[in-house]
């Protein structure tokens, strides 16, 4: 199957959040998604662009999305974020999400990234043997910490 890999544009921002709904069902989580697409023009096109990403098309249709954000490690330096790396469920299996992480790979490269990093639920196997096959270190030694919008409204430092 052919696919078009190409950077975001502000138009394609209304299929963007499809396919995050679609990731957030599939995740277990659909209620979790409060993005907009006006918070999402915002910030991936306003004056402090925070994101920016790529999409894989077929037939005009976005059916793809790689999402990504500089990050920075004190001890290495500049890095590439992967948030979100998603491909309709119809179309998996078809080298989209190939294609959409070597864009993702390519844009590192050409930010000079010192490393790459993203995450994957532990009980995704599919993802988990995908990153596996790509050549990346799926590490378990590291514990995620956040905090949800109401707990940074609620801290008290």
């Amino acid at each position: 199957m052919n696919f078009l890999i190409r950077k975001g544009i502000k138009s394609d921002l209304p299929s963007v959040l499809s396919l995050i709904r679609e990731l957030a069902l599939f995740e277990k989580a659909p209620g979790e998604v409060t993005n907009t697409v006006k918070e999402m023009e915002r910030d991936g096109f306003g004056e402090n662009q925070v994101f920016g990403f790529y999409v894989a098309e077929t037939g005009g249709k976005i059916i793809g999305l790689a999402v990504y954000y500089v990050k920075y490690s004190t001890w290495k330096g500049k890095g590439l974020y992967l948030d979100d790396l998603i491909v309709s469920e119809a179309y998996r299996g078809k080298g989209a999400g190939q294609k959409l992480f070597d864009a993702f790979m390519s844009e590192a490269k050409s930010i000079g990234a010192k490393q790459v990093h993203w995450q994957v639920l532990d009980w995704n196997t599919p993802a988990i043997e995908f990153y596996k096959k790509l050549g990346s270190t799926v590490d378990a030694e590291w514990l995620d910490c956040k905090m949800t919008e109401e707990q940074i409204v609620r801290y008290g430092g």
